[in-house]
């Protein structure tokens, strides 16, 4: 179906649209502009929304806010959801067995895209995974259209799109929940448990991952990591051509370390691709990134182009991004790191002279912080807690086999305090790290607003 044609069939229909967040506020102004009767749900009151709120009855659309959003679904005829709304919740349930449709702005993106499409999700490491990729094929002249859950949605983009551009996506758990996506090719970096504040249980999680390559064929492509148990196992039942990477072993087909570098097999011929040395981002859990990106787009890209990309792209904002160095002390952001495993890799970056002192703590999204408790005691200097995890990573660290009773670890009520503690503490020589394992959403909208109110309070420091 082309876009123009499924603009038009919403003509006549009564439409909910759950959530004025990010990735539907597009979707909002595009139905609005089409004549249709658009109603926007959202639990905040128009009070918590300020401006907003007269932004969108200004563009036409009538609003239901509060606690009982999500009452009376029912009455419309098309319902698309915010992407942390799980279709399992009750209301959905209901309107959806009374005949609503029930869809988001990413599923109906995958059935107009006009283009191939390259769909990253995982765990931990999917936006960067997502940029380099971008980055790939933007350098071998290709017209990328980089989006998703990476902040910028795409079905508004379609009409500018043609049919010899890419479409790279980084898509969350949440967005995956009920799709029937065929991407041409799929990654997903790695899966451990996150989000269970939201999916029933980690089974939930998992099976809404399977969905990024549940629906391709044997000419599609899956990437997957061969170190991770659960996407090892992934790769076996998958329909579609499958690549590995790994930083444990060689690989039949794909990518891995060895040696110092990157090399990878087509299932015949092995090749080295590059130096890990020369790869400008720091940390192991990067070569597994590129090793990813190398899989993704082997065929599209030469490797004199990913060497020259390696060797240039200096990362992704939020992560491990070094915002500046006062009297000696080193401050690194990276809010990006929402979860216990992505804390741990980014731990595992540096080097035992960099003195860490670890800024941590969150909101709980019930997942275990044990491992994490070991890292930290092994490899930090100190730790400044705060957030709704407080007492349970607390309790973690206590609990680990390497604690001793002088290890430094102070808990704050504030987080701004907490992070100018931990700047009051350090000493030359130390690098303080924000790296939460735990999402933002106890103070913050999200991971950039916590980074860059890190980056605001480093940058006042004098």
């Amino acid at each position: 179906m082309e876009f123009q044609e499924y603009i038009d069939g919403l003509r006549g229909r009564k439409i909910a649209v759950i959530g004025a967040g990010v990735s539907n506020l597009p979707l909002i102004e595009l139905l609005c502009n089409n004549g249709d009767d658009v109603t926007v749900c959202d639990k905040r009151t128009a009070e918590a929304m300020g401006t907003l709120a007269d932004q969108l009855t200004g563009q036409g659309a009538k609003l239901h806010l509060g606690e009982d959003y999500l009452e009376g679904l029912d009455r419309f005829d098309l319902v698309f959801r915010t992407p942390g709304l799980l279709p399992l919740n009750e209301h959905l349930q209901a309107a959806a067995a009374k005949g609503v449709e029930i869809t988001s702005e990413m599923e109906v993106f995958f059935r107009l895209c006009p283009c191939k499409t390259i769909a990253i999700t995982g765990s931990d490491g999917k936006t960067t995974t997502s940029t380099v990729i971008a980055e790939l094929l933007r350098a071998s002249g290709k017209t990328v259209h980089l989006g998703g859950n990476i902040g910028h949605p795409l079905l508004c983009d379609i009409p500018k799109m043609t049919t010899d551009d890419i479409c790279v996506l980084e898509l969350s758990s949440f967005q995956l929940h009920s799709m029937t996506c065929k991407p041409n090719v799929s990654v997903i970096t790695n899966v451990s448990p996150n989000h269970l504040d939201v999916h029933p249980d980690y089974e939930d999680y998992q099976n809404a991952k399977k969905s990024v390559y549940r629906y391709q064929d044997e000419n599609d492509r899956l990437v997957v990591n061969a170190d991770n148990t659960i996407t090892d196992a992934f790769g076996n039942e998958a329909p579609s051509q499958v690549y590995r990477f790994s930083r444990q072993g060689r690989v039949a087909r794909g990518a891995y370390y060895a040696d110092g570098a990157i090399w990878f097999s087509d299932g015949g011929e092995t090749k080295k691709v590059i130096d890990i040395d020369e790869i400008k981002i720091p940390g192991m859990h990067n070569v597994e990134n590129y090793m990813a990106a190398y899989c993704a787009t082997a065929g599209m890209i030469t490797d004199d182009t990913f060497r020259q990309v390696a060797r240039t792209f200096s990362g992704v904002r939020h992560r491990l991004e070094l915002i500046r160095e006062l009297r000696g002390v080193r401050y690194i952001n990276d809010s990006i790191a929402s979860s216990p495993t992505r804390a741990i890799a980014g731990l595992r970056s540096f080097k035992p002279d960099d003195h860490l002192v670890l800024i941590v703590g969150g909101h709980d999204k019930h997942v275990p912080f044990d491992e994490l408790g070991d890292e930290i005691c092994q490899r930090c200097k100190a730790l400044f807690i705060c957030g709704e995890t407080a007492d349970k990573i607390a309790a973690a660290v206590k609990g680990s086999r390497y604690y001793t009773p002088e290890f430094p670890m102070f808990i704050n009520g504030d987080w701004t305090e907490n992070v100018l503690a931990a700047s009051r503490f350090a000493q030359p020589g130390d690098t303080v790290l924000l790296s939460p394992a735990c999402s933002s959403f106890d103070f913050f909208k999200n991971f950039a607003e916590r980074g860059d109110l890190f980056r605001k309070i480093v940058l006042e420091l004098e």
